[in-house]
């Protein structure tokens, strides 16, 4: 019989969260059940219907309540800001300080997008849109400003959210770089790329300064 740690407020409520975002991150959202994850937490099956009516739900919860709190910790380390450049600066030291802390929130909110169903998966993304618009509009005001030069900024937007996110897929606490040298490195590969009038001269000589930083640091990404 399954260990009982009772079956309502907010403790069982956290328990059911943190092991549906892990059985879904290691098993898939379709692969879980209910009853695995009853057992999990350590209640019987029907208890979870105290705290959630469906798979579904849950899947819903993890995923609305990641963006929404990538949203809150975004506006707030934006705080501020005035310059274009500061404010491209902060997100991406931001995004990638935040992904490296999320990889199971991440992971599921991009690869378990298909399994929400229709009502769900439209507030899912128009909640992404949002995030994705507070890019894009630092973009907009630095190319309306002068600082940066953008060919197409839906384009930039999603490129340079591809390349801060990829980090989920290699880093690994205590490896060869420390995480100030890692938001550094991606906060010269995001500035430089939209830089007016970059000189490939200038992005040649750049490179010193990082194995500088990889030789003092030593961490592995």
């Amino acid at each position: 019989m399954a260990r009982t740690i009772g079956s309502h407020g907010p403790k069982t409520m956290e328990a059911i969260r943190k092991a549906g975002l892990r059985l879904i991150f290691e098993h898939g959202y379709a692969a879980m059940s209910l009853r695995q994850l009853a057992a999990e937490v350590g209640i019987q099956s029907g208890s979870l219907y105290n705290h959630i009516s469906t798979k579904q739900e849950l899947l819903f919860v993890l995923v609305r309540d990641h963006i929404n709190e990538l949203l809150r910790q975004l506006d707030r380390a934006l705080q501020g800001k005035q310059q274009p450049a500061d404010k491209l600066r902060a997100f991406v030291a931001f995004h990638v300080s935040y992904h490296m802390t999320r990889k199971r929130e991440v992971f599921i909110a991009n690869s378990e997008l298909r399994s929400l169903e229709p009502k769900n998966y439209e507030e899912i993304v128009a909640l992404r849109g949002a995030y994705e618009r507070r890019l894009a509009e630092i973009l907009t005001e630095g190319v309306a400003e002068g600082e940066f030069e953008v060919v197409d900024i839906q384009v930039a937007t999603f490129a340079i959210l591809s390349l801060l996110t990829g980090l989920t897929a290699w880093y690994r606490p205590g490896g060869r770089l420390t995480k100030e040298a890692i938001v550094a490195a991606h906060e010269k590969l995001v500035l430089s790329g939209v830089a007016p009038g970059a000189k490939p001269d200038q992005a040649r000589s750049s490179r010193a300064p990082f194995a500088d930083i990889a030789a003092r640091d030593g961490s592995e990404s």
